[in-house]
């Protein structure tokens, strides 16, 4: 039998493919099926399946003030919702491949961000890494031709993709001032709810009732799979091993983690959907790992 620890970095690894296999299926899922009503569907089953996680585990519904409410819902509207739309949308238009380098840039963000807002250190290290960071992913973004980002090259796409950098980084700064002495497990699972609301809201009012109710009976199994897939292995099961990993070797080597999946993304995209490995792709990604790596390094 395998010991704990061996379990839990294997669970770690498990997540690490999980996310970056999320790239892949976001894009199949975006170029075949309505964004809002499928990702509405596809967080009804996580936020179900995560809220009887979080009572099974306290054993009764989580008792939260009213504060902690208020910040759940900024952070569900924000980190949720607002973040699936980008998502969405960016993949829509911009191969998995290169998302998956664009977006997994946020730790560098979000460090610089609570610096500046709470005084976090910031030390050459750390400064190192997001300019190697930013520059990797401008790479990708311009297919190789950064100086496009100054000269307004880039894509609508692209920029949505900065979209779900912006959520995400806002989404952790309100986690660190709006939802303390919340359990992730219950942040994660309220947060979900509420942005599927707003999720269902948005699906109704723009794409009508008859997309966004009756649009899952027409759903051909293999479409019916990956939003499956989506909900539970992605946004359900990932959590639960990074929780366990937190949980066991603590956030910083849990976090550490996290830096694999744009290797994993980038690998996905390319054997699953045939996305081309260019040499920008190959070079900013490489540029963009090693930024996020040298900022979490200098930042512990």
């Amino acid at each position: 039998m395998l010991n704990n620890a061996l379990r839990v970095h294997l669970g770690l690894c498990g997540m690490t493919l999980l996310w970056g296999l999320s790239w892949p299926a976001g894009r199949a899922i975006a170029q075949s099926l309505p964004l809002l009503s499928s990702s509405a569907w596809r967080f009804s089953l996580a936020a179900a399946v995560l809220l009887a996680w979080s009572c099974f585990a306290r054993g009764s519904w989580p008792a939260l003030s009213l504060r902690q409410w208020a910040g759940l819902a900024a952070a569900g509207a924000v980190g949720v919702f607002g973040y699936t739309l980008f998502f969405m949308y960016g993949l829509h238009q911009v191969e998995a491949s290169r998302a998956a380098v664009v977006v997994t840039t946020n730790p560098v963000f979000v460090t610089l961000a609570a610096a500046w807002l709470f005084g976090e250190p910031l030390n050459r290290g750390i400064g190192l890494g997001l300019a190697l960071a930013v520059v990797g992913a401008a790479t990708v973004m311009t297919h190789g031709q950064p100086w496009m980002l100054l000269t307004g090259g880039v894509g609508v796409g692209e920029w949505l993709l900065v979209g779900c950098i912006v959520c995400w980084s806002g989404y952790s700064l309100m986690a660190k001032r709006l939802m303390v002495g919340v359990d992730s497990l219950t942040a994660t699972a309220v947060s979900a709810a509420v942005g599927c609301a707003f999720l269902w809201c948005a699906a109704l009012g723009v794409e009508g009732p008859s997309t966004a109710l009756e649009g899952l009976a027409l759903l051909t199994p293999h479409q019916a799979g990956l939003l499956v897939f989506m909900a539970l292995g992605p946004t359900v099961l990932a959590y639960a091993w990074f929780f366990r990993g937190i949980s066991a070797l603590g956030a910083g080597v849990a976090s550490s983690y996290i830096c694999l999946v744009p290797v994993a993304g980038v690998s996905s995209a390319v054997l699953l959907l045939g996305e081309p490995l260019s040499w920008s792709l190959a070079v900013g990604a490489a540029m963009a790992l090693s930024g996020v790596v040298t900022a979490n390094r200098a930042r512990r």
